[in-house]
């Protein structure tokens, strides 16, 4: 009697052992798509042009929902990723400044929204791994660093257009060769000095 009193104490001690590694391992572990990552930084424009885009919503609400995205889960992000899309859609179709409605800033745009349709599309996928979305995520990422990095490029280069005081007729190349940019930002400046002298002269 005893020694069966013995053997079913060992096995409800042994089970209870067992339940309780199992408790410890089931609460150490945690689903891949839940685990956060931390991703690349945006490129942000730089201080000195902000109030050139200040009043660009759609460009702020990217940026702002974007950030999201920084130390992330694939879960988090494949549940953000619908709203991300339609953000892009909106960017894309809103007004631009003149100085930004150029082919090379539209392919950025063009590319930062094909990755984010990438990233929507990985939430109708049912095996998705953990690897392919924070690789999605670095992508898209990247891309709309790129539009912030072509902004501040073509704000630089206006800025510098702007301090120059030339004419097209003094520039020493063949103005038609010229980009849009520069030769818009050269022929305004060419006419409001005109302006001025024959005000100037009136008086």
């Amino acid at each position: 009697m005893k020694q069966i009193l013995s053997l079913l104490l060992s096995i409800i001690l042994f089970s209870c052992g067992n339940n309780k590694k199992n408790s410890i391992i089931t609460t150490q572990e945690k689903p891949a798509l839940s685990i956060e990552k931390l991703h690349v930084s945006i490129e942000n424009i730089q201080p000195v042009f902000e109030e050139k885009v200040a009043s660009w919503q759609e460009l702020k609400m990217v940026n702002s929902f974007l950030k999201k995205f920084k130390n992330v889960s694939p879960k988090e992000a494949l549940s953000n990723a619908l709203e991300l899309r339609d953000l892009v859609v909106n960017l894309k179709d809103s007004l631009k400044a003149e100085t930004f409605d150029i082919p090379s800033f539209n392919a950025r745009v063009n590319l930062l929204h094909t990755e984010t349709l990438r990233l929507a599309d990985l939430t109708l996928i049912p095996a998705i791994t953990s690897e392919e979305v924070h690789l999605q995520i670095d992508k898209t990422i990247a891309a709309f660093s790129a539009v912030n990095s072509k902004i501040n490029t073509l704000l630089s280069k206006k800025k510098f257009e702007d301090e120059i005081d030339v004419t097209i007729d003094f520039i020493g190349i063949d103005s038609s060769k010229m980009d849009f940019v520069s030769k818009e930002s050269l022929i305004l400046k060419e006419k409001s000095k005109r302006k001025k002298k024959f005000l100037k002269n009136r008086n």
